[in-house]
């Protein structure tokens, strides 16, 4: 099984070849490829490379799917027997994304 660990947007995914990921929002258009070369760990069937921190000449071909925003969530203060009430409300942008090709 042919695997990698790359950092994208501050975060660690597991990927895969041909498989999706939601992700934070990325600064690239919908259906437009983008290249990444923040692998960190890159496994083959025969052999694994740890990189210190990065693997050189490594690198993983992804394309953008759709962009959207994640489900509301709501933040709710509350202090008994003072009349104080606050709601925020927050939702993440997120974009979906389709590994094309690690490079290693």
């Amino acid at each position: 099984m042919k695997y990698a660990v790359i950092a994208i947007s501050g975060s660690q995914y597991k990927i895969e070849e041909g498989k999706t990921y939601t992700v934070d929002l990325q600064d690239v258009k919908e259906g437009e490829t983008k290249t990444t070369d923040q692998v960190l760990l890159f496994v083959n069937e025969k052999d694994t490379k740890i990189g210190t921190p990065l693997i050189k000449d490594a690198s993983v071909d992804y394309q953008v799917v759709k962009h959207y925003q994640g489900e509301k969530l709501r933040v709710f203060k509350y202090k008994s027997k003072s009349r104080y009430r606050k709601t925020r409300g927050f939702r993440a942008q997120l974009s979906d994304i389709k590994i094309v090709k690690i490079n290693a």
